[in-house]
């Protein structure tokens, strides 16, 4: 599966995700009182991403260790999930941010061939592969900041280009410490 169709996956998945958002307000639960969502619901949850820059985040050494150019382009695929991203010969590293969700919100969205969670750096985190997408050489690695969450995805060239859970694991490892808590 070529990069334009996990980008197809990536943006029905969040679109998926915006609708789920959208009516996922607090309901009456079986105990009779309200539901309340571990995803932030006020205008300020995820506000400490407001100034988190995707973009700008790795450093030009770390792009270069990763096998990525250090010339960033727009990975944006939908509006609430903006980002980067850096193409290298074997796989294109992108690195987005929600400040809407959560990576326990993420994990109900039901929209993974598989959710692993496994925490990072003290937060929770996720490892993650669209659904559809498995084998296809795409993983992501959610990671909680300052509210939302930031996205560390890895896209092989070809399906068997990389290890893309492994690579994403490991650029996350290495920098998910300088995330915005």
């Amino acid at each position: 599966m070529g990069t334009f169709s996990r980008s197809l996956i990536a943006t029905a998945a969040g679109v998926a995700l915006f609708g789920l958002a959208a009516c996922a307000g607090g309901s009456p639960s079986a105990r009779g009182g309200e539901e309340t969502s571990s995803a932030p619901t006020s205008s300020s949850a995820g506000a400490g991403l407001a100034g988190f820059d995707p973009c700008t985040f790795f450093k030009p050494d770390e792009l270069t260790s990763f096998g990525v150019s250090t010339q960033s382009e727009d990975g944006t695929v939908v509006s609430f999930e903006p980002g980067c991203k850096w193409k290298g010969g074997k796989m294109t590293l992108s690195l987005l941010k929600n400040s809407d969700e959560t990576v326990a919100s993420y994990e109900k969205s039901g929209s993974w061939d598989s959710y692993q969670k496994k925490p990072l750096d003290g937060r929770s985190a996720a490892v993650a592969v669209e659904s559809g997408a498995a084998g296809q050489g795409g993983c992501t690695v959610l990671v909680d900041a300052a509210g939302g969450v930031a996205l560390y995805m890895i896209d092989g060239r070809m399906r068997d280009s990389v290890d893309a859970c492994g690579e994403a694991k490991k650029v996350a490892n290495q920098t998910a410490s300088r995330l915005p808590k």
